[in-house]
């Protein structure tokens, strides 16, 4: 799956979509409806990735884990002072961070790299760190609407403030990190004893490029949370950035930082899934999705969306289902299946296939099948929970 979008499926799914827009199977009310929705988002998926990719070119992310793990600027000691247990954790604190307010697909390119290189200074196994990077990824995006781009696309449906949309969702979201988290020292935990030598905190060859992007992510942080639009602070962010890059490492500025391919993929099923619900999609989910605000009811449309975001992707599973949630704790419910059930299938998420690509990158080979047993065993546990968490923090009759 991964070969075949990087050969082109992007590019082909956004091709066929434009086909069925030319060809009038794609409404031209529905196609202005869904660009009205959908192209803030973009600019801000565009303008967030142009923020992350200068800011770690100019080794943020390396600076501020290296310091999270205890290192100093000093050649590196042979004493074992940290613990590798804390050290892992502070691995899943940084992606869970990095999710909740840069996005999933952010903590998959940016933070894989970073915490391997950890373990792999610690001495230690790096899959505890790698597969825990990748299942917070997924789990941790359920808090605020930056966090994941169906929570955008959930936030326009429910009009509500990123305060509001993590008023709705905070419960499953705790249930998010610690299952996944619980889970991941069982398995583990005989290989996070011990103690390692902290990392070296790498010294910047442009001290002055690392403070103003530092400073320029932690403004951005609580802006992309006051409630304007995402897409507005996240532009200004990476306009800065590009003007400062510039000036300073011309170099840096190229289009490869721009997400194409991933544009692209969301664009073709956009397009693609508002066809089929032009065409009586919505009609036929209804059948198989329930109805209700009941704990039964949520929880079946909630495995519903984990079932179709594994089967194809999370992107159109929740653009499929969207229309048969028919209320706030309805929609909350998709979005916990179709954010924290992508753990089974590689191509369940974005996410999952750009971190495969960075640990095939650096070497390290994951088996497709002991992901998927390992997954199944999280969401079988975690869905039932997420959803009784949202339903009785809800408040909600049976």
């Amino acid at each position: 799956m991964k070969r075949v979008l990087a050969a082109g499926t992007p590019s082909a799914l956004f091709a066929a979509g434009l086909l069925l827009l030319a060809t009038g199977l794609l409404r031209w009310d529905s196609f202005t409806e869904l660009a009205g929705r959908t192209v803030p988002i973009l600019l801000f998926v565009v303008a967030m990735t142009v923020v992350t990719e200068l800011a770690d070119n100019a080794g943020v992310f390396r600076v501020v884990t290296a310091r999270l793990a205890g290192g100093r600027r000093r050649k590196p000691g042979t004493t074992p002072t940290g613990r590798v247990l804390l050290l892992w954790l502070v691995s899943l604190g940084l992606a869970t961070a990095c999710t909740v307010f840069l996005s999933l697909d952010t903590t998959a390119v940016l933070v894989t790299p970073v915490v391997v290189s950890l373990a792999r200074h610690a001495k230690i196994h790096p899959l505890p760190f790698a597969l825990g990077t990748v299942w917070l990824a997924n789990t941790a995006s359920l808090l605020l609407p930056v966090s994941n781009l169906t929570n955008l696309l959930a936030q326009h449906r429910l009009d509500v403030s990123p305060l509001g949309f993590a008023q709705l969702l905070w419960a499953p979201a705790v249930v998010g990190v610690a299952v996944p988290a619980a889970f991941l020292f069982l398995i583990f935990r005989r290989d996070l004893r011990g103690r390692f030598a902290p990392p070296v905190v790498p010294e910047p060859a442009d001290r002055a490029l690392l403070v103003v992007s530092g400073v320029t992510v932690a403004v951005l942080l609580p802006a992309l949370v006051s409630g304007i639009p995402v897409w507005i602070p996240a532009s200004v962010a990476a306009l800065f950035l590009l003007a400062v890059f510039v000036l300073r490492r011309t170099k840096a500025v190229r289009w490869r930082i721009l997400p194409v391919q991933p544009v692209l993929l969301a664009m073709g099923l956009f397009l693609i899934v508002q066809a089929l619900h032009d065409h009586g999609l919505g009609a036929a989910l209804t059948r198989i999705s329930g109805t209700g605000n009941g704990f039964t009811a949520l929880l079946q449309l909630a495995g519903i969306g984990a079932l179709a975001a594994n089967g194809v992707n999370n992107l159109p599973a929740y653009l499929a289902l969207e229309p048969v949630a028919a209320s706030p704790i309805r929609l909350a419910a998709l979005l916990v299946g179709v954010n924290l059930g992508p753990l089974v299938s590689p191509w369940a998420s974005l996410a999952t296939l750009l971190w495969h690509g960075r640990l095939k990158a650096m070497g390290i080979n994951i088996s497709w099948c002991g992901y998927a047993l390992g997954g199944l065993a999280v969401v079988a546990v975690m869905l039932p929970l997420a959803v009784l968490a949202l339903w009785l923090a809800a408040g909600l009759p049976a």
